[in-house]
């Protein structure tokens, strides 16, 4: 009764603030946008990407941590190691994460889960498919370069998420990254250029190619993961407040001329 109520505010709060045209409207991505023009009609969205830490997030400061992280966690060098980060894990797509791992019992693979969900339940689903032991779980922490650090592939199939901060992060660290065409962040990846997209974030056969692919091909990984960190420059903070800036100015400007 609680989420009901809670949901059933929060749906009148955004109908009231988002149809109401004297509100100016920022969104992350263009996909976000693009709900709010479906939903709300509105047609005149600023798109400003989130930014990224690019100086502390960078390829140079992942691979000095490599080591230690991967050492702590008892990852060996042949290990392949997937990571996903997040708080609402069954939305970032990790079923289709275990789904994929299931049908490539071959490979070495090891996944890194961080965040607050509970994890008892994708634990379960793990052992059922016969991949538990290949999994380690971790609550969330300040220090996320060190997830990044033990990571050989981000990997995200977001079923819904207005960006994906930390597929951007990733990137930005010089990872190659997997996510779906559901995440914001999808609207500025260049599939098979700088990242990979999945059209269809439950299709664990497509996962696992992808998969199964970057791990066959070390100079694909390398490829991608120097192509999404010069991407990830675009996303810098400086760039991003830059934009946020002239938002807010043409919003002000606009108020000002109405009460004339």
């Amino acid at each position: 009764m609680h989420r009901r109520v809670y949901y059933g505010l929060l749906t009148a709060l955004e109908r009231r603030i988002y149809t109401d045209p004297k509100i100016a409207l920022a969104a992350v991505s263009k996909r976000t946008a693009g709900l709010l023009k479906e939903y709300f009609h509105r047609e005149d969205v600023c798109v400003i990407p989130n930014g990224v830490d690019t100086a502390h997030f960078s390829m140079a400061a992942r691979l000095a941590r490599r080591a230690e992280s991967r050492r702590r966690r008892d990852f060996g060098d042949e290990d392949f190691v997937l990571l996903l980060i997040g708080n609402d894990w069954r939305n970032k797509g990790l079923p289709s994460i275990l789904e994929a791992m299931a049908a490539l019992p071959g490979l070495p693979i090891r996944l890194l889960v961080a965040g607050d969900d509970d994890a008892e339940p994708f634990r379960a689903r793990a052992e059922k498919l016969g991949v538990e032991d290949r999994c380690r779980w971790e609550v969330s922490s300040p220090d996320t370069l060190d997830f990044y650090a033990a990571a050989d592939v981000y990997v995200s199939p977001s079923r819904e998420d207005s960006f994906g901060l930390p597929v951007a992060e990733a990137m930005a660290c010089g990872l190659p990254a997997i996510t779906s065409v559901c995440a914001g962040v999808a609207d500025y990846i260049d599939d098979g250029v700088d990242g990979m997209v999945l059209g269809d974030p439950r299709n664990a056969q497509d996962l696992r190619e992808k998969i199964e692919r970057l791990h066959k091909e070390p100079e694909l990984r390398r490829n991608l993961g120097e192509a999404a960190a010069r991407k990830a420059m675009e996303w810098n903070w400086d760039r991003h407040a830059a934009t946020a800036w002239e938002f807010l100015k043409g919003a002000a400007a606009r108020r000002a001329s109405q009460k004339l």
